[in-house]
């Protein structure tokens, strides 16, 4: 593992564009892993002012993204269909053709192995992940398999109560959602990982001990050959 302590959010955010931008120029046709909630949205607003100023662009990238809530319409405000328009498609020159979500507005299961069957297709060159509080990468909550593949999870309530503060009640977040398997992730030729605020310092703390377990999710990029995890010093605080 490669770690990368910065000072701040906005630094975290540079820096995470930075990697993304030089992948893209070291090969135009990447296949991108892509990441949702609170953390990247600096990174996405960093890539998007690139894009303006002409240092890269999207035109030959294709994007998987990790997840989707189930039941959820993809233009609900709350969608990752909705979030990924927002903060990234909607202002570069990237596909539409070439944007993939899962679609889990019905027959989720189905959608599920579609998505799957999709990834299997090809190989994502740079995998982008968050962390839950509670070590989940993706939705992949405390106990999925290492060798699970994209199905349809049901969110642990420690998920939901994190994800209550984008709606506005817990009765609004979704109960299901679908996504990437640890092992669809894991087949990622390399994985970057952003871990911002006091709030990740202890989930931080836990993931750099190493111990590798079902239990925390997050513990399997141990195992994979080429991960670079950013924390800034929030994040990082419990762990020096």
């Amino acid at each position: 593992m490669k770690i990368i302590v910065v000072e701040n959010y906005e630094q975290l955010s540079n820096e995470a564009a930075k990697i993304i931008i030089n992948q893209l120029q070291k090969k135009p046709n990447s296949v991108m892993g892509l990441a949702t909630g609170a953390t990247p949205m600096g990174m996405y607003e960093a890539l998007r002012k690139a894009y303006a100023n002409g240092e890269v662009s999207f035109k030959d990238v294709t994007t998987f993204n990790l997840d989707e809530y189930c039941g959820i319409d993809p233009n609900h405000p709350q969608s990752y269909h909705y979030y990924m328009q927002q903060n990234l498609f909607n202002h570069i020159d990237v596909k539409p053709e070439n944007v993939h979500l899962p679609s889990a507005t019905s027959d989720w299961n189905s959608a599920a192995k579609s998505y799957n069957d999709l990834l299997k297709q090809t190989k994502i060159d740079l995998q982008v992940l968050g962390i839950g509080s509670n070590g989940h990468i993706g939705f992949n909550e405390p106990g999925t398999s290492f060798e699970q593949e994209t199905f349809v999870v049901e969110l642990a309530e420690k998920t939901r109560l994190d994800n209550q503060r984008f709606f506005n009640s817990l009765e609004e977040v979704p109960r299901f959602a679908i996504t990437m398997g640890i092992k669809n992730i894991m087949q990622a030729k390399q994985i970057l990982l952003l871990i911002s605020g006091k709030n990740k310092a202890k989930t931080a703390k836990r993931l750099l001990e190493g111990k590798v377990g079902t239990d925390f999710p997050a513990s399997v990029l141990h195992l994979h050959k080429s991960v670079t995890i950013i924390l800034d010093e929030d994040a990082y605080g419990l762990a020096k």
